[in-house]
């Protein structure tokens, strides 16, 4: 189980670190979009914010998930970023579904792997 563990963080934490060091660096012209893909990252990046925080938590995240520092945080934090992948896929990019479901599980084994550490925070007082 452990050696599963370490090849999904270590993956997981490459596709973020990956993706936003694209953006970073802006080593890829953007796709071109059409639909409503394109109204929905228009409105995305006029929210002038919105995509460099998205973007950095996924740095964030994809180094500690590699360097296995802090995982369980970074599992923690990583999820709403990926809940918006799957919905934006699931509405919008149907083609992707499952690299996005591959996303989700990936951090739900993850969660699961490091329950013991969510145990003082999921407790009823």
């Amino acid at each position: 189980m452990k050696i599963a563990m370490i090849i999904i963080r270590t993956l997981l934490g490459l596709m973020f670190l990956f993706g936003s060091v694209v953006y970073f660096l802006k080593l890829y012209p953007q796709p071109e979009m059409k639909g409503s893909i394109k109204v929905f990252m228009d409105g995305v990046n006029a929210a002038v914010y919105l995509m460099p925080l998205i973007k950095a938590t996924e740095l964030v995240c994809g180094l500690a998930l590699v360097t296995g520092r802090f995982v369980p945080l970074a599992v923690v934090v990583i999820f709403p970023v990926i809940v918006n992948i799957m919905f934006v896929h699931a509405y919008l990019m149907p083609a992707q579904v499952p690299l996005a479901i591959g996303l989700l599980l990936s951090d739900l084994f993850l969660a699961w792997y490091y329950r013991d550490h969510y145990k003082g925070l999921l407790a009823a007082k």
